[in-house]
């Protein structure tokens, strides 16, 4: 999975679990009526809110 902010260009690429060392991989949740970008491990183990930059939401692809 990388992540790109739209608004300084900055990226992250290869987020890992440390649980079982699967790259997570993109996906969105509806949380209170609301679409949100999450990485979560494809196996499972969990999952978390997607990297932010310059206050907003970085772009990420898998």
């Amino acid at each position: 999975m990388e992540c790109k902010c739209n608004q300084c260009g900055m990226g992250v690429k290869g987020l890992v679990c440390s649980k079982c060392d699967a790259e997570l991989v993109q996906d969105t949740i509806t949380a209170n009526g609301k679409k949100v970008q999450v990485a979560k491990c494809p196996n499972e183990c969990g999952m978390i809110k997607s990297p932010t930059c310059c206050g907003q939401d970085m772009v990420c692809s898998s």
